[in-house]
């Protein structure tokens, strides 16, 4: 982005003040922003100065600045930065602002430029003879299905061709530049289809008629509620399909003559499907197997075992926890831990320090796979490992 500058000396006024009317705008904008917050409306009260004289000058932004407590330079920081801020003087009765933007140059902003600069000068941001009309180059003003456009001051000016704003110029340059039409400039509604709209085209537009009128005439676009006898039907529901048919009426009486049948009777003769199920039953069907009563009689059984929430130690519970011990101990006993004596006491030895691989364990596993039998076997010696592997120290 190029460096932006002030204007030269020689065309600042030297001095600034809001109108009475802007100094109370001011004084609002001011009060809408927190205790020590205030300077966030330095970019509002810079537009406003700008719209009071047209441009931005060296006295406003000293006077804003003085106004929000700001050093100057942060002020003409933000003045320099935004380029909607307007650093020279513009013309007085227009400063045409034309969009070069790809799909306006596509349409033809590059007539649009010709005009500019035949009618005001050669180049932008230069005022023409009388002072009255300026020009630049923008980039998107937000109006790509209108291309090409321009926008003066606030207003926009649409679907343009180089005559047309040549007699958009020459109006704002008689001073006659509020009679000019806003908006596009051919016969088109806003943005819609230049040819016309293809869809929805039976709806007539809200701005024409009051919504009071707009909502009491008929529509004729597609099958309306009143016409197929739906009328009063809720706009949530307007766009459902009508699945109703004379079969499935809760209005329509049973046959002439039929036997009426007394509630009690009905009751009485009626089968409940919720005694002794084994299977679940929703509206007369059956369902698949729900397993209710197994599950009953597991929430019966956890019951019985707790009491507060905490395990019973008595009961049932206590001997199943005494056999269950009773197993793991078993499961873990030697194989030689049955009448294995102590050689001092005569009781049992409960050391283990002689239960190596040379004890009587390792005698009693000649016969697992594991293990091949030595000519020694029956003398006391250790039979030895397939790989013939010698004795561990321990050992």
């Amino acid at each position: 982005m190029s460096v932006r500058r002030l204007a030269e000396d020689a065309v600042q006024p030297q001095g600034f003040a809001f109108s009475a009317q802007n100094a109370e705008w001011v004084e609002a904008t001011i009060r809408k922003y927190p205790e020590g917050r205030q300077q966030s409306a330095v970019i509002p009260l810079l537009m406003r100065a700008q719209e009071q004289d047209g441009w931005v000058t060296k006295a406003a932004i000293e006077h804003v600045a003085q106004r929000l407590r700001m050093p100057m330079i942060r002020v003409l920081e933000v003045a320099t930065f935004y380029t909607q801020f307007q650093l020279a003087p513009v013309g007085t009765r227009a400063h045409i602002q034309v969009c070069g933007t790809t799909p306006c140059m596509l349409r033809g902003s590059d007539d649009l430029k010709r005009v500019c600069r035949e009618k005001i000068h050669e180049h932008p941001f230069h005022l023409n003879e009388s002072g009255t009309l300026s020009w630049e180059e923008v980039e998107c003003l937000g109006a790509c299905v209108n291309a090409p456009m321009v926008m003066i001051f606030k207003d926009t000016y649409e679907d343009l061709t180089g005559e047309r704003l040549g007699e958009i110029i020459d109006a704002f340059d008689r001073g006659e530049g509020a009679a000019v039409k806003k908006g596009p400039q051919i016969d088109r509604h806003l943005s819609v289809p230049t040819g016309g709209l293809t869809t929805l085209n039976t709806f007539d537009d809200e701005d024409d008629a009051g919504p009071d009128e707009a909502r009491k005439a008929p529509q004729t676009g597609g099958t309306s509620a009143a016409s197929s006898g739906g009328a009063g039907v809720a706009p949530s529901q307007a766009g459902r399909v009508d699945t109703h048919a004379a079969e499935t009426d809760p209005t329509i009486k049973g046959p002439e003559g039929a036997p009426k049948t007394h509630p009690a009777s009905e009751e009485a003769t009626s089968v409940d499907l919720t005694e002794g199920r084994t299977a679940g039953s929703t509206g007369g069907t059956r369902q698949g197997p729900t397993d209710a009563a197994s599950t009953d009689a597991a929430a019966e059984q956890k019951k019985a075992e707790t009491t507060g929430g905490q395990a019973r130690t008595d009961g049932p519970l206590k001997a199943k926890g005494a056999a269950a011990e009773d197993a793991v101990v078993q499961a873990h006993k030697r194989v030689d831990d049955q009448g294995r004596l102590s050689p001092a006491s005569g009781t049992e030895d409960l050391s283990g320090k002689d239960q190596t691989a040379t004890g009587t364990l390792e005698g009693q596993r000649t016969d697992t796979d594991d293990v091949t039998p030595g000519p020694d076997v029956g003398k006391g010696e250790p039979a030895k490992g397939r790989r013939g592997t010698k004795p561990k120290a321990s050992e």
